[in-house]
């Protein structure tokens, strides 16, 4: 099960997705008043105007370098995640960008509208952050040092492969901090890095 209605016969938004192969699909629904909840053995409606904290961010995985998840905290609930791919096959995860898109702004507009203190994050934890973009600036470093050095000794076709390496690295990693740079965001302006093109 991952297809999203965005108009269902009910009038009421509907977002599904698989996260993992054997695991039961999670599906979310925006009611008037609540979203409401089935993942996997949790189940239940949260109110909007109990929503106190909400985060986008940009979560890749090797098989699916596209994808965002949306996590949201509420008093008396479960942490509640949203992702914007679904798994479909052993080797294959869908992409639901516009669905997963659609939903989650009509989420943050009726959140915005209950009018509770709602705290708007985007990108990773601080905490996680800064020291892996330490580590990631570091190793990168250290990869060109060591081109250099492959150079000096002579040895470009060790140099090529480092700097091949590199280069993916640097594509990669470089993305992912860009994108996940910590930060609060206003409800009406979503961040459009954490946010599938449609």
């Amino acid at each position: 099960m991952t297809s999203v209605s965005a108009s269902p016969p009910d009038g009421e938004p509907v977002y599904s997705f698989r996260p993992s192969l054997l695991g039961a699909p999670w599906t979310f629904r925006l009611t008037p008043t609540a979203l409401s909840f089935e993942a996997g053995r949790k189940s239940g409606r949260v109110a909007y105007g109990d929503i106190n904290r909400l985060r986008l961010s940009f979560r890749p995985i090797s098989m699916q370098t596209q994808r965002f998840q949306t996590e949201i905290w509420a008093a008396g609930a479960p942490k509640l995640v949203l992702i914007s791919s679904s798994w479909k096959s052993m080797v294959e995860q869908e992409r639901l960008d516009q669905s997963y898109a659609a939903f989650v702004a009509d989420l943050h507009r009726r959140i915005a509208a209950a009018g509770s203190a709602v705290r708007f994050e985007q990108g990773s934890n601080p905490i996680r952050y800064w020291p892996g973009l330490a580590v990631f600036t570091a190793m990168s470093l250290e990869m060109a040092f060591l081109i250099m050095r492959a150079l000096q000794s002579d040895a470009p076709a060790g140099a090529a492969f480092i700097a091949a390496f590199l280069g993916l690295f640097l594509w990669h990693g470089g993305n992912y901090f860009r994108r996940n740079r910590p930060g609060v965001y206003a409800p009406e302006a979503l961040p459009e890095l954490l946010m599938p093109k449609t």
